[in-house]
């Protein structure tokens, strides 16, 4: 009997150990991409370049939501003067991957006609998303409407739509950190970094 309670508790063990390996094996390795230094060295430089875009204008600053939350929140404290803030929801993804299928989930409550519109994205790679917005934006009647993005993938590029400014282009790799996710993990990262499974 005392064989077969130690032979139980020590398959039980057994088990406990492979779950525990499987789950450690299935963890994600994030391999840094850009400092948190580097970033905030390039947003700095960028909102001092915004200011100089709009003189003295106040600047209309639209965050897409969700990723953009970051950036946005130390770009708008670098460019000086008159800033607004609104913010936008659009969804496109899934997981690591692009849909193709954009949706508002989230629409402006401020009103942009004859204002100077600034979006700001966290990344553009197809350009799908970004030119369904740059469109929607447009026909509201800005005085005049520039999209800043963190982050490029100009090589996954399948819309042509013009980014006025980027932070940096990066290669074809799923990133996360500094307001971008996994299924809503690792927005508060205080860098970027490549995600790999």
């Amino acid at each position: 009997m005392r064989d077969f309670v130690w032979l139980q508790e020590f398959t039980s063990n057994q088990r406990k150990n492979t779950k525990l390996k499987g789950a450690l094996l299935a963890q994600p390795r994030l391999e840094e991409l850009i400092s948190a230094e580097q970033i905030a060295e390039r947003v700095d430089q960028m909102g001092q370049e915004i200011r100089s875009w709009y003189g003295d204008e106040t600047v209309m600053v639209i965050g897409v939501l969700k990723g953009s939350f970051v950036f946005l929140a130390d770009l708008v404290r670098a460019i000086s003067g008159d800033v607004e803030c609104a913010f936008l929801g659009v969804s496109s993804y899934e997981g690591t991957r692009s849909t193709g299928d954009v949706r508002i989930t989230h629409d402006l409550s401020a009103e942009i006609r004859g204002r100077h519109v600034l979006l700001v994205e966290d990344i553009v790679d197809t350009g799908l998303t970004l030119e369904y917005i740059r469109s929607t934006l447009s026909v509201r009647g800005p005085a005049s409407l520039r999209v800043v993005s963190l982050l490029d993938k100009p090589m996954k590029r399948k819309a042509k739509v013009e980014v006025e400014m980027v932070g940096f282009s990066i290669p074809d790799e799923f990133v996360i950190g500094y307001g971008l996710d996994f299924d809503q993990r690792y927005r508060n990262l205080p860098y970027v970094a490549i995600y790999h499974q």
